[in-house]
């Protein structure tokens, strides 16, 4: 499926959106947030790079087909989904927290808190626990029938993607420049993959040079870290607090020592420089308009049928045979 038909599919449902609401499970699951917040806690303890992990999950959701949890469904011998994708392959991780935490939920509430949610809480979650903003979320989404490698493929971004392309990209979904490099800033935690820097570092735009934006020091270090021969697995990294989720990032950025190309150009590009200045100085401005971002990012809909899935990785069974006879 093209990307047009995708955002015109996302254009129509915009309105499905409204039904979503705070407080959505106050009768149905009174308990479901502080059911994630204790999962959430328990896994980042764990691990916390699995706050990093999971965060992202939502921006990856919800920009292919909307917020609807396609992005868990493991594949089947009909259906490529999505954790394969270009953007995803040997990137996205922490799935297994999701599962936790739904089998938490299913345990105090059966078949009644949609994976989809799930991903927005988790997200949420993820941000405060690690010293972020907190914010209340809108619930009510279902979960999807299928999912599509093509569209996720079609879709996502890549780690070279310049901030004009970005920028184009989130218009078409809605979300704007100020929303764009505010939620960039979701960087602000986590690590990235050697194989996402190779070429700023050794080919920058086929120059075999490095990219010039880079700061000499910091790139003295990138080198260290992922030299020509290094398994490009190897993480660095995303901004000098890793685990701390604040505004560290964009003061990185202004000092050339942004990670990945689509961190750095936020900084050298005319029309995002100025949001990166401002946050960089500005961590409370920074928190206020993450959250309304990723607010607005959680209202993508694809007004697709669903259901409530008792496993997040595949649909219900039910499911299984309706789009078997459709």
């Amino acid at each position: 499926m093209s990307l047009l038909v995708l955002l015109c599919i996302l254009h129509i449902a915009a309105a499905t959106a409204a039904h979503l609401r705070p407080g959505f499970y106050s009768e149905s699951c009174p308990e479901a947030e502080l059911i994630v917040r204790e999962a959430m806690k328990k896994a980042m303890i764990k691990e916390p790079r699995s706050g990093a992990s999971v965060m992202r999950l939502q921006f990856h959701d919800c920009f292919v087909n909307g917020c609807d949890a396609s992005l868990l469904l493991d594949d089947t011998p009909n259906m490529l989904g999505e954790k394969l994708a270009l953007s995803n392959i040997n990137s996205l991780r922490s799935f297994e927290v999701i599962d936790q935490v739904k089998e938490a939920l299913e345990k105090s509430c059966p078949e009644t808190v949609s994976c989809a949610d799930i991903i927005i809480m988790a997200s949420r979650d993820a941000v405060a626990l690690s010293g972020g903003p907190d914010w209340e979320v809108k619930l009510g989404r279902k979960d999807s029938l299928t999912a599509s490698q093509e569209d996720s493929n079609n879709i996502m971004p890549s780690p070279r993607s310049n901030a004009s392309f970005l920028v184009d990209l989130f218009n078409q979904f809605h979300l704007s420049v100020k929303d764009l490099v505010a939620l960039s800033g979701s960087h602000s935690i986590g690590q990235g993959r050697c194989f996402s820097i190779m070429f700023r570092l050794y080919n920058q735009s086929g120059t075999g040079r490095p990219d010039p934006a880079i700061e000499p020091k910091y790139r003295n270090r990138l080198n260290k870290l992922c030299p020509l021969n290094v398994d490009q697995n190897v993480t660095g990294d995303l901004d000098a607090t890793p685990e701390i989720f604040d505004n560290q990032y964009f003061k990185d950025l202004v000092s050339g020592r942004g990670f990945l190309n689509s961190d750095e150009t936020l900084f050298t590009y005319p029309r995002t420089r100025k949001f990166v200045q401002v946050y960089s100085n500005d961590q409370i401005k920074f928190f206020k308009d993450f959250a309304k971002a990723m607010i607005k990012m959680g209202d993508l809909q694809s007004g697709r049928p669903g259901e409530i899935r008792r496993n997040c990785r595949m649909v219900n069974s039910r499911s299984v045979d309706t789009l078997l006879e459709s």
